[in-house]
């Protein structure tokens, strides 16, 4: 099996061999102008002539004898006792005088699930699927937006744990005080990733509502005249508010959930919720919340005039607009 470094691939091999059976070079000159040692060369035409064409292909590099390798009889019953008491390599390998490591590699060389990914009373695999893990991109701005909220907390007056290190909540009233949190509001246009964010007080029914009609003008700013559709989580607000229903007419757009327990179905403003932290929230230190806040919309421009998109060929957002 050839590796990534190797001098000579499958197609290597062929040319080595053309070039001293058919062209008649020398085994010498073959393996100077391939940058292997003659003896390689030697082994491969050997091979060639021995066993014809397909010889020069990869072959496996697994061994042909394992002295070492666990028992056929001991696998089946790893698998038939984790089958029937649903239990994790700690616990059986004491039960079969097995070391839990050798348990742990059987389990995964026969593609058994996780604990973690069963049913605790079945044992059959509950955890969800990442059905939508295949990229995919409409072809226009506006086609599809993604709407999400983050939570964010906000930052007492003088600056906190950030400014002044972790001694700032270590006394009980500190701990106890209650700050709250910034509701960041985010829409991501699929298309051209183009984005508009709102800190807003909560994420109730009408400021879901409101923000989605006022990031629509503020994309129609930007070109993008008309939503088709909306996608969202299954929130409260998204799936049972009259307003958020309401504005979504009044837009014509048709309202799309993902799937419950899969937040990667609505991944570009998930994404963006992740750059909206590290990039501005958390970038650097804040000495009050309406510091903070009168970031936000530099940071917004930014982001979508300039900063370079990895999805977009490092172009920004508005590249595509």
């Amino acid at each position: 099996m050839s590796h990534r470094n190797a001098r000579l691939n499958v197609r290597g091999r062929q040319l080595l061999v053309q070039r001293v059976c058919q062209q008649g070079w020398a085994v010498a000159h073959a393996a100077k102008a391939q940058g292997v040692s003659r003896q390689c060369a030697h082994r491969w035409i050997k091979r060639y002539r021995t066993y014809g064409w397909h010889a020069l292909a990869d072959r496996s590099s697994r061994p042909h004898h394992c002295p070492r390798q666990t028992p056929a009889e001991t696998e089946e019953a790893i698998l038939a006792l984790r089958r029937q008491q649903r239990r994790g390599p700690d616990w059986l390998g004491p039960e079969l005088g097995i070391p839990a490591r050798t348990v742990s590699r059987v389990l995964r060389r026969h593609g058994v699930p996780y604990l973690r990914e069963c049913d605790p009373l079945t044992g059959t695999v509950i955890r969800a699927s990442k059905t939508t893990a295949v990229r995919y991109e409409r072809d226009r701005p506006g086609e599809l937006v993604h709407v999400d909220v983050k939570k964010i907390g906000k930052i007492p007056d003088g600056g906190g744990w950030k400014a002044h290190g972790r001694q700032m909540g270590s006394t009980a009233a500190k701990k106890r005080a209650r700050i709250g949190y910034d509701y960041v509001h985010s829409m991501v246009d699929d298309h051209s990733r183009l984005a508009y964010s709102e800190i807003l007080p909560d994420e109730k029914g009408t400021t879901c509502a409101g923000f989605l009609l006022r990031a629509a003008e503020a994309f129609a700013g930007y070109g993008i005249a008309r939503i088709e559709q909306v996608i969202t989580d299954n929130h409260f607000s998204y799936r049972h508010a009259h307003a958020f229903a309401e504005a979504l007419g009044l837009l014509g757009a048709r309202h799309l959930f993902i799937k419950p327990h899969c937040p990667w179905q609505n991944g570009k403003v998930e994404r963006f919720n992740r750059t909206l932290q590290t990039e501005w929230a958390y970038r650097q230190v804040f000495t009050s919340n309406n510091e903070r806040a009168a970031a936000l919309a530099p940071w917004l421009e930014y982001y979508n005039t300039e900063r370079r998109h990895t999805a977009l060929r490092d172009q920004p957002p508005i590249s595509r607009l």
